[in-house]
């Protein structure tokens, strides 16, 4: 009897595997309320997600909108319509970064339905594991042959030798399936962190673009004030300050030639993908977009070679760190809104390769000088400062022993200058 007892017992052994799943399943009234909470917030996702496509369809309209005012003469009444332009611009990226945190969210409570799933299963497979091994262990120190001899009939001991086969095999299965389910675990854990860590940078985000609305709108009546709302004035005062740019970049040109013509190239670091780009591209998922490249000749340099690489981007872009490395600094040449020069507000990155990047024309810091900062890290926020005719970030590169800061007025603060390198390089 006991033997049989014990063949049974092996037999349950082998259910467990079943028998754990079929306690595990949810109550048919309770399932279907699952499932119909599940099916609804799969709709609710995508519902946000044609939300966001209808947004980013209206942002890509303003971008074009703003792209084709800079072929028009400059002048107060076009200048002003790129300040209206700019503040739609943030009211559509502020209104899809809410509700880009909104599907966000809906994604993490779809996520925590599946770890709740993985979860249970994890906890079915452990108690199937288990019961094998125990079961396994109390027949290890059995022969082959006392397990044929001590039961009533060979054909029950081959029976009960080739169901501790099956156990093993299964054990073998279970563990691998275990495994397999903890990884999981850990993906959808590390997604529900990784979405978390995006709506709070988005959050951030959103806040800065409500700043700078207000702030746009400043602006725009300090030029008013400035011109006294004529288009004479606007014009006379436009001249004014181009001259004293083309002045400013002049002495800043001489810097770096001289520099330039005392510097051994071979010390430069090999051309490979040292820096990750500051700005995400478009063609990568992100807004950034490649509007003049380092060495193009531009009118704005009064035919000279440009000295970084200009990524066209909204205002309010999110600037990370291309490298780590510590800020040395965070500077402005600006004046006032209207009264604009050189690189307006910049941050300077000097990392352990011997190489500073210089991030420019931003309308935010997220920083301070000494700070240390990682690849990556948002550092600022795109804009329009400086001497610029679109929000672009200016993004250069240094030879770090070179770089010097000089008082070139009338640009406020001190500027960088050092021996520029093209940045396409080493990105």
């Amino acid at each position: 009897m006991i033997k049989k007892l014990s063949y049974f017992t092996l037999l349950a052994a082998i259910s467990v595997l079943w028998g754990a799943d079929i306690r595990a399943q949810t109550a048919p009234g309770e399932a279907s309320e699952l499932l119909g909470r599940r099916t609804d917030l799969e709709e609710r996702i995508r519902s946000k997600s044609e939300e966001l496509e209808n947004l980013n369809r209206q942002m890509e309209a303003v971008r074009q909108n703003l792209e084709s005012t800079k072929s028009e003469r400059m002048s107060l009444q076009s200048e002003l319509k790129r300040l209206q332009t700019n503040v739609s611009q943030l009211q559509l990226s502020i209104r899809a970064d809410e509700a880009t945190n909104q599907k966000l969210g809906l994604e993490i409570d779809s996520l925590h339905y599946d770890i709740s799933d993985i979860t249970d299963s994890i906890a079915t497979k452990e108690v199937a594991v288990n019961a094998i091994l125990r079961q396994i262990q109390r027949n290890d120190d059995r022969n082959l042959l006392y397990t044929l001899l001590t039961n009533d009939s060979l054909a029950d001991g081959i029976m009960k030798v080739q169901s501790l086969q099956n156990l093993r095999e299964q054990l073998g299965v279970d563990i691998v399936n275990l495994v397999g389910l903890r990884e999981q675990l850990g993906a959808k854990v590390a997604s529900v962190t990784q979405k978390k860590t995006e709506i709070e940078i988005r959050r951030r985000a959103a806040e800065v673009k409500k700043s700078l609305i207000e702030e746009q709108k400043e602006d725009r009546q300090v030029i008013l004030v400035q011109t006294k709302s004529k288009e004479s004035l606007y014009e006379q005062q436009l001249a004014e300050l181009k001259k004293q740019q083309d002045d400013i970049a002049e002495e800043i040109d001489r810097y770096e030639q001289q520099l330039r013509s005392e510097f051994n190239v071979g010390l430069l670091p090999g051309r490979r993908a040292i820096f990750t780009w500051p700005i995400l591209l478009a063609s990568e998922g992100g807004k950034g977009r490649i509007t003049q490249n380092f060495g193009e000749v531009s009118y704005l340099y009064r035919g000279k070679p440009h000295n970084g690489l200009d990524i066209g981007t909204p205002i309010g872009t999110p600037v990370m760190a291309a490298e780590s490395g510590t800020v040395i600094a965070v500077g402005n040449n600006d004046r006032s809104a209207w009264s604009k020069y050189q690189y307006g507000k910049y941050i300077m990155v000097r990392h352990e390769n011997n190489l500073t990047t210089l991030y420019a024309h931003l309308s935010r810091f997220a920083v301070a000088k000494g700070d240390a900062v990682e690849r990556g890290q948002i550092i600022g926020y795109s804009g329009n400062t400086g001497y610029s005719t679109g929000p672009h970030l200016h993004f250069g590169v240094y030879w770090a022993p070179s770089v010097e800061f000089r008082s070139v007025p009338p640009a406020a603060g001190l500027v960088p200058v050092g021996v520029t390198i093209a940045p396409e390089d080493y990105l």
